[in-house]
Formats: C-alpha cells, sequence, structure tokens
C-alpha cells in the first residue's frame, strides 16, 4: 500500500492560496517474492532462483519485465558479478503451466521479458546461475541477488535472496606412478594427492578413505602420510594376494583452502589445503 499527497494552488489578482492537502491510499494488487532452491553455494555451482509474481487485482498485468543483477557488488573500485546466467535456463509458468519464454538478454545485468500475470493468478519465473571466480568462497561468504520487476504501468518491485558459501570440504584425488617404465621384480611409487578447495578441513570425523587394487601386485610394500611412516593394521590394511589396499577411516585429514583476492581484477584465487600418501613395492 502507497500513500499519496496532493495540493492545489488557486492564483488571483496577483495572489496566490493554497488548498488544503488530500491524502489518498494506492491499494498495490502486484506482489513478488524471490528464492534460491538451496541455502548455500560452492566454486562452479548452480544455483536456481525461483520469482513467484502474484496479482490479486481484476485486471491483468502484461508486458513486465524482470531485471536480475545477478549478485553485482563493489570491491573497492571494482564492480564484481559473481553469478553467470546458465544458457537456456529460464522456465515460465503462469498459474502452474508452462509458459513460451520471452526475450532472454544474459546480462549481466540478466533480462527476462515478456512476463503477464493474468487477474488473480501467479506467474513463475526459474532460472539457474552458476558461481565464478568473484564469488567468496571464504566461511562468511554471501551472495545477495536483487531483481527488479518492472513495466505494465506498475510502481517497480524489487526481491531480493542472499546464499552462503557453503562450509564444507571440498576434496579431489590424483594419482601418479613413478617411474613409469619399470623392470621385473622393480619397485615403483604410487603417490596420492588429495586437495581440499573447501573453506573447512577434512577431520577424521569426515572418515577420508583411499581404496586401490593394485594391478600388479605390490609386495613388501611401504607406506607414508605426509612423508610420515604408516603402520599396517593401524593406519591402512593391504592383502597381498589380491593387491587391495585400504586407509583406516579417520587416518587421513586435509586442511583447509586457503583464499585471496586479487586486488587487480577481483577474482579469488584458491590454494587447496593437501595431504599425501604414497605407497612403495615391488612388482
Amino acid at each position: 500500500m502507497a500513500t499519496f499527497f496532493n495540493q492545489a494552488t488557486l492564483s488571483y489578482s496577483g495572489g496566490t492560496v493554497n488548498s488544503n492537502i488530500t491524502t489518498g491510499e494506492i491499494l498495490e494488487v502486484l506482489s513478488a517474492s524471490k528464492t534460491a532452491v538451496g541455502d548455500d553455494y560452492s566454486a562452479s555451482s548452480d544455483v536456481t532462483y525461483v520469482i513467484n509474481i502474484v496479482n490479486t487485482g481484476s485486471v491483468p498485468y502484461t508486458g513486465l519485465t524482470i531485471t536480475d543483477n545477478l549478485g553485482t557488488y563493489t570491491q573497492g573500485t571494482l564492480t564484481l558479478t559473481p553469478l553467470d546466467y546458465v544458457e537456456g535456463s529460464v522456465r515460465y509458468f503462469v498459474n502452474g503451466n508452462l509458459q513460451a519464454t520471452g526475450a532472454v538478454t544474459a546480462g549481466p545485468p540478466l533480462v527476462i521479458s515478456g512476463i503477464n500475470v493474468p487477474a488473480g493468478g501467479v506467474a513463475t519465473i526459474a532460472y539457474t546461475a552458476r558461481t565464478n571466480a568473484f564469488a567468496p568462497p571464504e566461511g562468511e561468504g554471501t551472495i545477495t541477488n536483487t531483481a527488479l520487476i518492472s513495466g505494465g504501468g506498475i510502481t517497480d518491485i524489487t526481491v531480493t535472496e542472499t546464499i552462503n558459501a557453503a562450509n564444507e570440504p571440498s576434496l579431489t584425488i590424483t594419482k601418479s606412478v613413478s617411474p613409469t617404465t619399470v623392470v621385473e621384480n622393480g619397485q615403483i611409487t604410487y603417490t596420492f594427492v588429495i586437495q581440499n578447495t573447501g573453506n573447512t578441513p577434512a577431520v577424521t570425523t569426515d572418515n577420508v578413505v583411499i581404496t586401490d587394487t593394485f594391478n600388479p601386485v605390490l609386495s613388501d610394500i611401504v607406506v607414508t602420510y605426509n612423508s610420515a611412516p604408516w603402520t599396517e593394521g593401524v593406519n591402512y590394511t593391504y592383502n597381498e594376494q589380491t593387491g587391495l589396499f585400504t586407509t583406516s577411516a579417520g587416518q587421513i585429514t586435509v586442511p583447509a583452502a586457503t583464499y585471496t583476492q586479487n586486488t587487480q581484477t577481483g577474482e579469488w584465487v584458491v590454494t587447496p589445503g593437501v595431504a599425501t600418501v604414497t605407497v612403495t613395492g615391488t612388482i
């Protein structure tokens, strides 16, 4: 509901006099909300937003436009946009029925036009954006996404949604062998590098476990974790008949990543936390 005021001026014989001030109210029949499917984000993750536009009046609204800033924020003198629209992801419904999508400009900002809301009806617009190198990855990071609904003779409506950086480890593993060429009864070393790009460490209760079946089977293996020797039966198990190697749950931890923001570009640079396991044996 919006309140308006109005006053008239009467001029006569070189003089003026003001009328009383009238007051009125405009009942807004169009309202909107915006929600994200999921409360958090991580690196290169997809976030789906849903905008509902509700018309409680008896007159339809046509030709509305949604302008979404894709989370644009300022950092010093830089203007940064942490989300990229996922091409072709817009879905537009009227009273639950899928409609042809109007014109879409990827932006930033993302612009979706041709939205109609029938009398007593609801228009729902869903679309997906993907986080990029400008999305704050740290534990306190947030993306505040704002959309403006305009056109069709309405008073502009602004809807906002905030999501938080996920507080969790994010692990990858790579395996290498050295040397790559070895004679029979020769010795080789497998190196497993676990990297954590998440903003929290992987701790013992995360039960990080490496499982591998060596082919050819290794004998007389020696295992290290971050260069420290490991003990069979405590830190790992190994079957010399099958080649099955398994680290014990709770033995591997991986530090959280560290993050720095490039002051020239605004991009976040990730330095992963690392844990290394080596297995050396005879083939």
